[in-house]
C-alpha cells in the first residue's frame, strides 16, 4: 500500500489556517488532520479527542520524555505536541496527514522528515490580521497585542516553507491548497507506487 504523505500547515494566529484545514478535509477520506495534545485549557465548544487531546502538564511531560511526540512546542505558556504513533499509523494506511502546527514544530518535523510538504498561510495584511483576532473575540486586548508581536516574528518564518498561500479570499486560498495536494499526489513517484500493479500489466 502507498504510504500517506505528510503536510505541514503553519500560519500566524488569526491568519485562518484552522478554518482552511477543516474545510480542506471535508469530502476527502484520504486526508486527515492530526489531533495534537495540549496543556491549554479547553475553550467553549472544544471536544477532547476531536479538537485536541487535553492533558495535564505532568502527563505531557511524561509523554515527552518517552519520545511520544513527533514535534512539540510551547506557545503562549502552554505545551502542544503531535503523537508520533498516531501519525505513523495513519500514513501506513495510505492516509495523508495534515499537521496544523506552529513554526517551531514545523522546523522539528522538517528535520525528521525532509519529504514533508510545508505550506505557510499568510493574511493579506497585518491590519487584517489584527481585525480577525479582534473579531473572533477569543482573547483580551493584552493577549491580542502579544499575538500580534508573535505574528510578526512568525511571518518571517514563511520563507522556510515549500508554498506560500495568501488568505485574502477564503475560497481562493482553499483552492490553492487543494491544488498543492493534488499536484503532490500526481507526482511520478506517488503514481508509480499507487498504480504499480496496473502499470505492470501494460
Amino acid at each position: 500500500m502507498n504510504s500517506g504523505s505528510l503536510y505541514i500547515v503553519t500560519a500566524p494566529s488569526g491568519a485562518g489556517k484552522t478554518s482552511l484545514v477543516r474545510e480542506l478535509v471535508k469530502g476527502d477520506d484520504s486526508l486527515r488532520i492530526s489531533v495534537s495534545h495540549t496543556t491549554r485549557p479547553r475553550r467553549d465548544g472544544e471536544r477532547d479527542g476531536i479538537d485536541y487531546f487535553f492533558v495535564e502538564r505532568e502527563e505531557f511531560q511524561r509523554k515527552l520524555e518517552a519520545g511520544a511526540f513527533l514535534e512539540h512546542a510551547k506557545v503562549y505558556g502552554h505545551y502542544y505536541g503531535t503523537s508520533r504513533q498516531w501519525v505513523n499509523r495513519q500514513r501506513e494506511q495510505g492516509i495523508d496527514v495534515i499537521l496544523e502546527i506552529d513554526w517551531q514544530g514545523a522546523d522539528q518535523v522538517r528535520d525528521l522528515d525532509p519529504g514533508a510538504c510545508s505550506i505557510f498561510i499568510l493574511p493579506p495584511s497585518v491590519a487584517t490580521l489584527r481585525q480577525r483576532l479582534e473579531t473572533r473575540a477569543l482573547d483580551d486586548a493584552g493577549t491580542i497585542e502579544k499575538r500580534m508581536q508573535q505574528a510578526r516574528r512568525e511571518i518571517a518564518q514563511g520563507e522556510k516553507s515549500d508554498y506560500l498561500v495568501f488568505n485574502k479570499e477564503f475560497e481562493r486560498a482553499l483552492a490553492d491548497i487543494r491544488a498543492i495536494i493534488r499536484a503532490r499526489r500526481l507526482r511520478r513517484e506517488e503514481q508509480m507506487d499507487r498504480y504499480s500493479r496496473l502499470l505492470g500489466k501494460l
